[in-house]
């Protein structure tokens, strides 16, 4: 896991270990990259290959979570820069990471827009009777938000960044196109999977031609997925099988998995025993790396994902906020914090607006007082 890896004949990482993607609802009130948000990241990114930021986003209505930093308008140019250069400074690169909420935003932010107009199945701000329908996207909004991925990239170009991670699981806008549950159009953009995937693609293409444009021939583009949803109808792993074989093709450089855990097996059959990310390393076949993630927290577990699961990179979430010296500590065969200290963020530099998220997320953490 500390050997360098080739993401491509222009980027070489100096191990395999990455931070996932987590949100930190950490930006000051005007959405900008807090200080304390900057350290957070910069202290975790001095021993890891790449870090990906929590996700930002770039439309009003697009906002999933509270104090998430925006990247919808150059004068962010400087505040996405702040993060990047934080990250950078510590030898890791640092790849930011895109998203629409979709029919999962804030509704108090704007009007809930979805490819159709289907309710979620759960409600992140309030009681299910709460929830309004999202109304679907016009074929000119669709446009104007896949514009909207290649104006963030070029900002997150003239940041500094050396990357982008297009969000394209957790529920969220991308992958309600994919979902035969969100998506029930019947036109170019919806019905068939083939038509499904449009979207998707489209960003990609979108992203690419940011890349392209602004001249960033090592500018890194990854893309997240998540392998099913329990509604019915829902992504299946069939679907997803068809998502990575596609996207394998593409112009990106990795693909990354959504998981609860790197070895789950299938949550629509519990029958299955098959273990997911082998289902999908097979699939790509090697033609792109895949970034496992989910419930690693030893060295035990890491060296699990690398060598029995075949993952090419993994990346850590919870005990790097917990333990930002993980790297280091796995190395020297030393015990991991596993808990937040809320009276002492400090020592593990957790941002005080991120410590009310964690309290309120109840069970993800364990929390000393």
């Amino acid at each position: 896991m500390f050997n360098e890896f080739k993401l491509n004949d222009k980027v070489t990482l100096r191990n395999k270990l990455v931070m996932a993607p987590m949100t930190t609802c950490a930006s000051n009130d005007d959405l900008t990259v807090a200080d304390d948000e900057a350290d957070y990241y910069k202290v975790r990114a001095k021993d890891l290959g790449m870090v990906i930021t929590g996700c930002t986003f770039f439309k009003p209505n697009g906002q999933g979570f509270k104090d998430e930093f925006y990247a919808g308008d150059d004068k962010f140019i400087p505040s996405l820069k702040k993060m990047a250069d934080a990250i950078k400074s510590q030898g890791a690169k640092a790849v930011l990471q895109i998203f629409h909420a979709g029919r999962m935003a804030d509704p108090t932010k704007g009007e809930l827009v979805s490819a159709s107009a289907v309710k979620p199945n759960y409600n992140l701000f309030g009681p299910m009777e709460s929830l309004k329908a999202p109304r679907e996207l016009t074929n000119e909004e669709i446009l104007d938000l896949i514009d909207g991925f290649y104006e963030t990239t070029r900002r997150a170009i003239e940041a500094g960044f050396d990357g982008v991670e297009i969000h394209g699981a957790n529920t969220y806008l991308i992958q309600q196109f994919f979902s035969p549950h969100s998506n029930r159009r019947n036109d170019e953009w919806g019905g068939s999977r083939e038509k499904r995937i449009k979207f998707p693609l489209e960003i990609v293409k979108a992203v690419n031609k940011a890349k392209k444009d602004f001249g960033k021939e090592d500018f890194i583009i990854g893309y997240r997925f998540s392998p099913e949803e329990l509604e019915n109808p829902g992504i299946t792993l069939d679907d997803t099988l068809y998502l990575v074989d596609t996207l394998a093709n593409e112009e990106i450089d990795y693909l990354h998995i959504s998981l609860s855990k790197y070895n789950n097996t299938s949550i629509r059959d519990k029958d299955d025993k098959r273990i997911i990310g082998k289902l999908i390393l097979e699939k790509i076949g090697g033609r792109k790396p895949l970034i496992g993630v989910g419930s690693i927290y030893t060295k035990e577990d890491a060296k699990d994902a690398l060598e029995n699961v075949g993952y090419d990179l993994i990346a850590l979430g919870h005990v790097i906020i917990t333990d930002p010296d993980w790297v280091n500590k796995v190395k020297n065969n030393e015990k991991i914090e596993t808990v937040v200290h809320a009276n002492n963020l400090e020592k593990q530099k957790i941002p005080k607006k991120m410590m009310t998220m964690l309290e309120a997320s109840e069970g993800w953490f364990e929390i000393e007082k």
